[in-house]
């Protein structure tokens, strides 16, 4: 492992870069500041390193922008309907930043924080970072002890360990918010790249809001089937209701009725590379995010991001899952464990 300074924030704060390799020469490279992963280096089918995260080179411009480009969001990801939710007979209002409902927590979401370093495990590769959000923080209640530990493997996988809990019943719905381009960060569009996901159904949603309407509905005869692998740009633009209320794909695709049991959530492809992505968690929903809202800015190494310069494979609960009596509950019980896990293993095709 080697550390080394990532930046300085505008209030003095210093942020480090831990990075980490294995024997194949991938690369991991995570700061403090959100629990971010900054950079992957993967090598691609002629043994060259490609950089397949989209990020920024000083931790200020996390601050700056509002991507969460590889951030960890917390406590709730996604969106929560009219930003507020009832646990026990008591309703709690959050903050309103995003129409009128709360998107990934907030404007001071755990991916702003500064989390402390609590383990590094220079053999296996591995860090762990650790937060406390007190009660009321964001509005959610109960005093949360969150950690998130990464780990980068031999056999070219980063996984993502979540583990918790918390003094009284509250929403603990923890993911990971990074863009990736197995072409390079810097290549452009990822349209081209092929993508499966294993799902039969998804969560339509109601308007341009991005709230489920409540439904399961299957994929199948829709655009939203990426049970067999195609591109992520093949039906994009399609005259589809769904579509033209995100700008794209920006839906919740359901991996199971209930939490606990690691699957395969998607595959994706860029033949450019010849990389190869597998996702895999213990999650129920996973939210598959096309980069539609990237806008135009700069990122590492001074590379244009555009519109859909990266994709996500968000792995939570379905979004508003509080509200919702029929989706699997995002609410953790006082004392009870937080426990998930989500990775992404990375191959080549010739």
């Amino acid at each position: 492992m080697e550390k080394k300074l990532f930046g300085t924030l505008k209030d003095g704060t210093e942020a480090s870069l831990y990075s980490f390799t294995n024997r194949s020469g991938m690369t991991m490279e995570v700061t403090e500041l959100g629990a971010s992963l900054v950079n992957l280096l993967v090598p691609d089918a002629d043994g060259k390193l490609r950089d397949v995260v989209l990020g920024y080179d000083t931790p200020q411009e996390y601050l700056d922008h509002n991507c969460y480009f590889g951030t960890v969001i917390g406590r709730s990801g996604n969106r929560i309907d009219k930003a507020r939710f009832s646990i026990g007979g008591r309703t709690y209002q959050l903050p309103v930043n995003d129409n009128e409902n709360n998107l990934h927590s907030g404007p001071d979401g755990y991916e702003r924080r500064m989390w402390s370093v609590e383990e590094v495990n220079e053999a296996g590769n591995s860090i762990r970072f650790a937060l406390e959000s007190p009660d009321g923080d964001q509005g959610f209640p109960g005093n949360l002890k969150i950690a998130v530990t990464y780990t980068l493997t031999e056999d070219n996988e980063v996984i993502l360990h979540y583990e918790g809990s918390a003094d009284a019943d509250t929403v603990v719905n923890m993911t990971n918010h990074s863009y990736f381009n197995l072409a390079g960060h810097d290549s452009g569009n990822i349209e081209g790249h092929i993508l499966q996901i294993n799902a039969q159904a998804y969560t339509p949603v109601r308007d341009y809001q991005s709230i489920p309407t409540g439904e399961i509905a299957p994929v199948e005869g829709t655009v939203f089937d990426f049970r067999t692998p195609k591109p992520i740009g093949q039906d994009i633009g399609a005259d589809c209701e769904q579509l033209h209320f995100v700008g794209g794909y920006d839906h919740n695709f359901v991996l199971s009725d209930r939490t606990g049991e690691i699957k395969k959530m998607a595959e994706t492809y860029c033949a450019e590379s010849g990389i190869v992505m597998e996702a895999f968690t213990d999650c129920c929903g996973m939210q598959f995010y096309a980069g539609n809202a990237i806008g135009d800015q700069k990122g590492k190494k001074g590379a244009s991001y555009k519109k859909r310069g990266g994709f996500c494979l968000e792995a939570h609960y379905y979004p508003n899952a509080v509200n919702q009596a029929n989706f699997p509950s995002p609410v953790l019980k006082a004392g009870d464990p937080y426990d998930s896990v989500t990775s992404y293993k990375f191959s080549v095709r010739r």
